[in-house]
């Protein structure tokens, strides 16, 4: 069981804000250990490059890093990927090798391969970008207790997808291990990062 409820603010057009559990922040970590971990599904997307991608071997880094959102989203995701770059950025060289950030849109019909590609390469070019079929978005997002509410609709045709915030972190286990709220500091991730690559051997 997780303990504790915590409100996210969910990203893109200030939609009401969705909910998830996650427990109190542990000692061993600044941000929310899971007492019960997310197990990360053997599935595969599409990477940037428009390559399948396995979830649990695509990579061989020990941490993996997940953060949901959009190339679209007016401010939230870009905020927190820039967090995530400039955190892995300040790691130790061979903490930063161990450490892989993979970015999956909640918003496939938009963006393909090469907007992924174009949209992470002005922020982190080592970051891997997830797009596909949208039923397979929602139980990789499910399976991470990240909440997709849908599209909200504007006028000609625009629209914002709301969805909840979170980060989360994988050991090589290829369990969930450790959640981010909204807000979490660059110094946080950083701290959490390292701590996950040292824990692993």
């Amino acid at each position: 069981m997780l303990a504790g409820v915590l409100a996210l603010a969910v990203l893109a057009g200030c939609a009401p804000a969705a909910t998830f559990s996650v427990p109190s922040a542990s000692p061993g970590y600044l941000g929310a250990e899971l007492t019960t971990p997310y197990q990360l599904p053997d599935v595969s997307l599409d990477d940037q490059a428009g390559k399948s991608f396995n979830l649990r071997t695509g990579s061989t880094a020990p941490v993996l890093i997940f953060f949901f959102g959009y190339t679209n989203c007016p401010d939230i995701c870009l905020s927190t990927l820039t967090d995530l770059a400039t955190a892995t950025g300040r790691l130790p060289e061979d903490v930063r090798s161990r450490v892989q950030v993979v970015f999956v849109t909640v918003d496939p019909q938009r963006d393909s391969p090469p907007v992924m590609a174009k949209y992470l390469s002005r922020i982190d070019p080592g970051f891997v970008g997830l797009t596909g079929a949208t039923a397979t978005i929602e139980q990789v997002a499910a399976s991470m207790g990240v909440v997709i509410e849908g599209i909200d609709e504007h006028h000609e045709g625009a629209y914002d997808v709301t969805h909840s915030a979170q980060v989360v972190g994988f050991d090589a286990a290829r369990r969930g291990v450790v959640v981010w709220t909204q807000g979490t500091s660059i110094g946080t991730y950083r701290a959490d990062f390292e701590r996950l690559v040292r824990q692993q051997g």
